[in-house]
């Protein structure tokens, strides 16, 4: 009969950070019109104006996006006559990733103003083009931050560590640091975006056996 081996389970995290390199965006049109034609047909006008200037400052066909299409009749209640339509409303949103951040603020500002009125910014994330370095470095971290604790541990059992006998990766990858949403832009300024720095998560479960 073979003892089972003594053995200490534990779980590190560690967090990485760098300078992100892509920036995505979430920018669309939304149009109120008495007509469904015409809410439509300005809705497609203003959102071939915003993907025009962002194709004339260089953003490829790749990283433009339709994430959303969306025409819906408005109603309202009346007196005496219950619900009726309003008018009504047609919007597109387009996910659009830019690598040039140095000029992203620029170019949001004209893919805005294409749009005027109807243009809306939702919100943007900060983010890596490649994350795995990143994420590398992450994964470090959680294994050095796992191995302290194990140590600490052994020692507090009178024990030493010895073999690592399974490493599992566990979840704790975080996303790209968003940025707070502006809703119903209306002007054409530039806005400064300060890229910052954004930070990736990771963990690991690691079980050590112990030795005396």
């Amino acid at each position: 009969m073979t003892d089972t081996p003594r053995s200490i389970s534990v779980t590190g995290s560690g967090t990485a950070e760098a300078a992100p390199d892509l920036l995505t965006l979430s920018l669309g049109v939304e149009c109120r019109r008495p007509g469904v034609d015409a809410a439509y047909r300005d809705a497609a006008r203003a959102s071939s104006a915003i993907t025009a200037v962002l194709r004339d400052h260089g953003v490829g066909n790749p990283d433009i996006t339709t994430t959303g299409l969306n025409v819906r009749a408005e109603v309202s209640w009346q007196e005496g006559r219950g619900q009726i339509v309003s008018g009504y409303l047609a919007s597109s949103m387009l996910t659009v990733r830019l690598r040039d951040l140095a000029a992203s603020s620029g170019l949001i500002a004209a893919a805005v103003g294409a749009a005027g009125d109807d243009a809306r910014l939702n919100g943007l994330e900060l983010g890596f083009a490649d994350p795995a370095a990143v994420e590398a470095r992450a994964r470090e971290a959680a294994w050095h931050n796992a191995r302290a604790a194990a140590e600490h541990f052994a020692a507090l059992a009178g024990a030493r560590l010895g073999r690592a006998i399974s490493v599992t990766q566990q979840p704790g990858t975080a996303p790209p640091l968003p940025l707070a949403a502006m809703q119903r832009a209306v002007a054409s300024e530039p806005l400064t975006v300060e890229a910052g720095a954004a930070g990736v998560t990771a963990a690991v479960g690691v079980v050590w056996e112990l030795l005396d």
